[in-house]
């Protein structure tokens, strides 16, 4: 399967937009290039999640910022990809940060919610790992989604799914909802403070990388 990239990298932006002037003011011209900018800046959240433009100007963003905004420049520029929601299960393999945090509570792994961007010619994922992860090759749960949903849904469609995974998974029966997401954010606080490496992977096909 081709890269998404590759199939993206001689579509230069051929119109104007809120997003797209965004873009061009950092000297990037099309979807290809914003795609490998974002994919360059450090994992962390911004200030407030629904000003998207704060990934470019506060330099850092999380799956779920990076890919709307990338998104938005999609929709401007009439490029077909789709805003998705994966689960996964998050562990020290294919999210390097975390390790110390599950073993901390007895856990392998913990559901994580991700977003990234489907292209007809596979999964494009700029968030940003450590070299060396483990690719992302099975999903628990995937949906498209629109950048209206990052936020409340998001969030109510992770927490009905880690509910229902505790009633259905042995190692973790008996823990309740609110100590399962507080571990959840100590592990997204861990991979705040990381740095990402300069070698971070740049997409990932069907079964490719996060």
């Amino acid at each position: 399967m081709k890269n998404p990239f590759e199939q993206l990298t001689n579509r230069p932006f051929s119109t104007a937009g809120r997003f797209t002037l965004l873009f061009q003011a950092a000297g990037i011209h099309d979807f290809a290039a914003a795609a490998r900018h974002v994919l360059t800046l450090p994992y962390g959240r911004i200030a407030d999640r629904k000003k998207l433009r704060l990934v470019l100007k506060e330099g850092r963003g999380s799956c779920t910022t990076k890919h709307a905004l990338l998104a938005e420049l999609a929709r401007e520029q009439g490029i077909d990809v789709h805003l998705t929601l994966g689960i996964y299960e998050m562990s020290e393999l294919n999210t390097p940060g975390v390790g110390r945090v599950l073993s901390a509570y007895g856990l392998e792994y913990i559901p994580e919610a991700h977003c990234y961007l489907r292209h007809e010619s596979g999964r494009i994922d700029v968030t940003g790992v450590p070299a060396g992860a483990a690719p992302i090759d099975h999903f628990l749960h995937e949906e498209p989604i629109t950048v209206d949903q990052i936020g409340a849904y998001k969030h109510d469609l992770h927490r009905r799914f880690l509910r229902d995974w505790i009633t259905r998974t042995d190692f973790v029966r008996g823990r309740s909802l609110e100590e399962v997401r507080r571990i959840r954010e100590a592990c997204i606080a861990a991979l705040g403070g990381a740095e990402c490496s300069a070698a971070q992977r740049e997409s990932s096909s069907e079964g490719g990388p996060k």
